[in-house]
């Protein structure tokens, strides 16, 4: 299973919802959010999700530690 697709909806005035789709159909929902925030969440999820895109959504401990504990997004994302 891999990570196929996702969409963001920013709802004003403070909102920002992610659904993520996988090639076997399945969908997932969450809230990126930092109050107040929702446009500063949306462009660092869009550049979060350059690296999800293709990766196994199972491995989430695995998503993570590249995602917060590499030095750039240039790092985490090779």
């Amino acid at each position: 299973m891999k990570i196929k697709s996702y969409e963001l909806f920013q709802v004003p005035p403070r909102w920002l919802f992610l659904k993520i789709e996988t090639d076997e159909g399945i969908i997932g929902w969450g809230e990126p959010v930092i109050e107040g925030k929702a446009a500063t969440v949306k462009a660092a999820v869009d550049e979060l999700m350059e690296y999800l895109i293709g990766k196994d959504p199972m491995h989430i401990e695995d998503h993570w530690n590249v995602m917060y504990r590499g030095d750039s997004i240039a790092e985490g994302l090779s």
